[in-house]
């Protein structure tokens, strides 16, 4: 899969240094993927969720942080729509973001 983008995440870093090898993790595992379904990013990452409008949420770092991306399987890639902590994540509508 392509990711769309990193820099949000590079900044999410720089600002939560503790979220480098989580999120790290993840980039490297859906670099390497190959996926054509949910049930395949479920196979990847278990904890994932499908929120509607081909909008996925993450939980990284014990679930303290969260990730929506958006998934084409048909193109194959992963677009970064948000990453926050749970409490940022609350005040947003995922599915639409």
């Amino acid at each position: 899969m392509r990711i769309i983008t990193e820099e949000p995440l590079k900044d999410y870093i720089s600002r939560y240094p503790d979220t480098a090898i989580p999120l790290k993790a993840w980039v490297k595992t859906v670099k390497k993927a190959d996926w054509k379904t949910f049930a395949d990013v479920k196979k990847s990452f278990n904890s994932v969720d499908a929120v509607g409008n081909q909008h996925y949420v993450f939980n990284i770092k014990g679930n303290n942080h969260r990730l929506v991306v958006v998934i084409k399987f048909t193109i194959k890639w992963v677009y970064i729509r948000f990453i926050g902590t749970h409490t940022e994540y609350d005040k947003i509508d995922c599915s639409t973001i």
